[in-house]
């Protein structure tokens, strides 16, 4: 008996050794932890609680992910697109990346009081990537749809150069020009701005022009046919598919445009449900995909968005488009940083060998809190591939998360430093400690209450309706002090004062 173990033991070593597991993380941008029909949120017994949203949306394989694993309701991103998707690829909080705004393609955009030495170029070649990692290792790394990880100008607007064999799709740009093959997936022309098309155009999609399709599965059949041709040339693959969906512009998908339009919402907020289902859709079939190369069981799938809500429904402050959550993208509150987050093996299989080292919960909700930064070492980890041991992490491993059991070893806080402005909150960082958050705000204004800080007790208090600064000074104080230890810790840049290049530190109450 005790050699026939050895026999089975050697025999899942080198079948690990010979078939690395793949990996898929679809990114889905401007997508919120209410953009769903899938239940994220709980009530007081831990039970998933549906809200209006939840029954607006249609999401059947979100659903169907779920059912294979895990669901994260605690999930947190940046307040904006390319920090997160910086996070993503270096496991580096942004206040230390200092990529802490959007890449505008072509233009400096810290603000008016922005920090000089924020990071507006992004990822260059030669950084540590997950991507890159992962390729070093003999993963096939297939990049498609958004990248936005550098400017126009530079070469890491091109994913290629920063560890990816493919690209489609991916360039400076953070949104697409038009969602529509009819119209190139660039901007429709108006008059004098002829001129300026083709600056928003979504790059490598040619061959679709002038085609009556939606850009969402454009990229779902690139995204295919790269999967089959790595499988047939038995590369272990890793596909970042990054949706364009459902950023703006909000144009309507035909394909389930009758779906909303008896709803009672507004026109805009009816195309982004179409968005949302459209891909919906593109997650459905690349499952379906991977089932029929017959690669599901050796598959883990990473479903997340890259920050909180953009859905075109109420006052970007209020509760109203995360409802029951307060605030969207941009802003300073949960609505603008909560993101749904999925984890599972494509297809369960206890027998597998991959599934028993990441045993990963079924039909599972995850209340402790994670963040975006934590998927760089989780991955790692997965493919037996380390990162340079000089190379700083934020982020911590989620397995045992991931089995839906609780992990003492992590704390639960989460920095989010925006020193930029405009955007829905200007110039502010919060801090999650536990059950609280502080706001700190560098130039108060009616949005801060005409304070630099904010607190609310979360676990009271989850939909941030009772500011107790004022109230609860001792708890404001050790908030404060953990987020300047957090910023100073990872070397953040700060907004500066007016007409100069003094920064301007948060300050303790």
């Amino acid at each position: 008996m005790k050699r026939l173990l050895l026999i089975l033991t050697a025999l899942a070593s080198q079948l690990f050794a010979a078939a690395p597991p793949n990996i898929v993380v679809m990114l889905v941008d401007d997508m919120g932890v209410m953009d769903t029909s899938l239940p994220f949120l709980t009530d007081a017994a831990g039970k998933p609680k549906r809200y209006p949203l939840n029954e607006y949306y249609r999401t059947p394989n979100m659903e169907r992910l779920a059912a294979k694993g895990v669901r994260f309701n605690n999930f947190c991103a940046m307040s904006v697109c390319s920090p997160t998707r910086i996070s993503i690829m270096t496991g580096q909080n942004a206040a230390r990346h200092r990529t802490t705004n959007w890449i505008n393609p072509d233009n400096d955009n810290a603000g008016p009081q922005g920090p000089p030495e924020w990071n507006w170029k992004g990822l260059k070649p030669g950084d540590v990537t997950l991507a890159g990692l992962l390729e070093g290792a003999g993963y096939r790394t297939i990049h498609v749809g958004k990248g936005h990880f550098a400017p126009r100008s530079f070469e890491a607007a091109d994913p290629s150069k920063i560890g990816f064999d493919i690209n489609v799709a991916g360039g400076s740009i953070g949104a697409p020009g038009s969602y529509y093959g009819k119209q190139n997936f660039d901007r429709p022309a108006k008059g004098k701005e002829q001129a300026k098309r083709g600056s928003h155009a979504v790059p490598g999609l040619e061959k679709y022009h002038g085609q009556d399709i939606f850009l969402t599965e454009a990229l779902t059949l690139e995204a295919k046919d790269r999967l089959s041709t790595a499988v047939q040339e038995k590369k272990p693959f890793f596909l970042y598919f990054a949706q364009y969906a459902v950023h703006a512009p909000f144009d309507s998908d035909p394909r389930f445009a009758d779906h909303y339009k008896d709803s009672g919402k507004p026109p805009q907020a009816q195309a982004f449900a179409t968005l949302i289902e459209g891909m919906d859709k593109s997650l459905g079939d690349i499952l379906d995909h991977l089932e029929t190369l017959g690669v599901a069981d050796n598959t883990l799938v990473l479903f997340l968005g890259d920050n909180g809500s953009d859905a075109p429904l109420g006052h970007e402050h209020a509760v109203a488009c995360a409802a029951p959550l307060r605030g969207k993208k941009g802003s300073h509150y949960e609505g603008g940083m909560r993101v749904p987050f999925i984890a599972a093996w494509a297809k369960p299989d206890a027998a597998s060998p991959h599934q028993q080292r990441l045993p990963i919960a079924v039909n599972a909700i995850q209340s402790q809190q994670a963040a975006v930064y934590d998927l760089f070492p989780t991955l790692l980890r997965l493919a037996d591939v380390k990162a340079p041991a000089q190379h700083a992490l934020d982020g911590r491993p989620l397995d045992t998360l991931l089995t839906g059991k609780p992990d003492s070893s992590r704390d639960e806080k989460f920095l989010m430093h925006y020193p930029h402005a405009p955007h829905r909150t200007h110039y502010f960082t919060s801090f999650r400690d536990g059950g609280w958050k502080v706001i700190y705000h560098y130039f108060p204004t009616e949005v801060s209450e005409g304070s630099h800080y904010q607190l609310f007790n979360l676990k009271d208090d989850p939909f941030e309706q009772n500011n107790l600064a004022s109230t609860h000074p001792a708890e404001l104080k050790r908030l404060m002090q953990g987020l300047i230890e957090g910023l100073e810790a990872q070397h953040a840049v700060y907004p500066v004062e007016k007409g100069t290049t003094t920064p301007v530190k948060p300050q303790l109450p």
